[in-house]
């Protein structure tokens, strides 16, 4: 049987783990230009409430529009 003291010091090891793991994939994910949805919602409700928030589909629209949209607005060319 495995003391308490074991117990609880191994549920903060996994909580400890899993806190580095989602770091770890955020970094990830913003070093090849996929935004953080979930960053951006709890960014609007601490800091704007009661203003709308976008849904996962629109605010990963925008983040792409605004990462590839070129400075004059013109559309994406290749020549």
């Amino acid at each position: 049987m495995i003391p308490r003291r074991c117990a609880l010091s191994t549920s903060k090891v996994m909580r400890a783990l899993a806190n580095l793991y989602r770091i770890g994939a955020q970094t990830a994910h913003l070093m090849v230009g996929l935004p953080d949805y979930a960053n951006y919602a709890d960014h609007r409700r601490k800091h704007h409430p009661g203003e709308p928030i976008m849904s996962r589909e629109e605010f990963f629209r925008e983040c792409q529009e605004r990462r590839y949209a070129p400075a004059g607005g013109r559309g994406m060319r290749c020549c």
